[in-house]
């Protein structure tokens, strides 16, 4: 008599019994956590770049109407003295004292300017502000709406 098969099929139920038994674990964990994942706290939305010109006769801010949330002005000084641009409205900023743009040789013009720039990065409420050249300039000032807070950045993808 032989014992070539004896102790095969015992073995052959315990790996499928024990494959079963896996997979069936596999399925239970995943199974595990809630279908609607809310990330607490909601991302921020995306900041905004907003540019503002400033020159002898005013200033001028591009757009001027946008959602709440993180601001980064880039200022522009094409006037002949230094400006501080100034937002005035539910939240104050200033930037730092931006020089004025220095004359360049050409022939197409007497004076042609080269501007300088300036950055300002503020988080804005909700609200009416006024962009100004600061204290003392001749600039008229432009208005600034500031709507409710833009939607959150966080099903965008390539965003940082």
């Amino acid at each position: 008599m032989s014992t070539r098969g004896a102790g095969r099929a015992p073995r052959r139920a315990r790996q499928t019994s024990f494959a079963a038994l896996a997979t069936l674990a596999a399925l239970s964990l995943g199974a595990c956590g809630e279908s609607d994942f809310t990330n607490e706290p909601p991302r921020a939305a995306e900041p905004i770049v907003v540019a503002a010109k400033v020159d002898q006769r005013d200033v001028v801010v591009s757009p001027n109407h946008f959602g709440a949330g993180l601001v980064n002005f880039t200022i522009t000084n094409f006037s002949d003295s230094p400006v501080r641009f100034t937002l005035s409205g539910p939240k104050n900023a200033a930037s730092q004292p931006i020089p004025p743009g220095g004359p360049i040789d050409s022939s197409e013009s007497p004076t042609p300017v080269t501007p300088s720039t300036a950055s300002l990065k503020v988080e804005l409420p909700e609200g009416s502000y006024e962009a100004s050249a600061g204290e003392g300039a001749s600039a008229q000032p432009d208005t600034v709406e500031v709507g409710p807070k833009r939607p959150s950045s966080g099903n965008e993808l390539l965003l940082p």
